[in-house]
């Protein structure tokens, strides 16, 4: 197992994906505890891009409940169809959202959030066990090349799991 990161911060944000995918690989390869590997791809994930707030909700007793982040305090619970996490939960799939203040029944947990990415995770028998959420201080800081490697960061985990 890996615990340092090379991270060249001069590259484009698709070249910055390809250098981490293979370490984020190798961070969690071999180890087999899944909350452990989410803080890890959450520090990962900061690192790399320097987002405003990086982490995991879970689904517990049909609500979403706060997981391992890196960011300033968040909400605890989300209901399904909430909020941003809350409709890619129910939608399972990936909402990006390049400003929050137009998104009907965003739940501001930070004022200084203005563009969020929300990914669901599929469990083994393809339910929604969780989700990654992204936001950013800035507009429209999300896309498709950001939705594609997250959503190759999330098979990695999924198969440490």
């Amino acid at each position: 197992m890996s615990e340092s990161l090379y991270i060249d911060k001069r590259l484009g944000k698709e070249e910055i994906y390809l250098q981490i995918l293979p370490q984020l690989k190798a961070l969690v390869q071999d180890e087999e505890d899944w909350i452990a590997n989410l803080a890890n791809t959450c520090a990962l994930l900061k690192e790399a891009f320097n987002w405003w707030w990086v982490g995991f909700y879970l689904v517990k007793n049909q609500e979403l409940v706060l997981g391992p982040f890196q960011g300033p305090i968040a909400c605890t619970r989300i209901a399904k169809g909430k909020g941003v996490c809350g409709t890619a939960w129910q939608q399972q799939k990936t909402i990006i959202v390049p400003n929050v203040h137009e998104f009907p029944g965003h739940i501001a947990c930070s004022s200084a959030s203005l563009s969020e990415i929300v990914l669901p995770i599929f469990g083994s028998n393809q339910e929604v066990i969780g989700v990654l959420d992204v936001d950013s201080e800035f507009l429209a800081c999300f896309d498709e090349i950001d939705a594609r490697y997250l959503e190759e960061v999330l098979r990695i985990l999924s198969q440490s799991n």
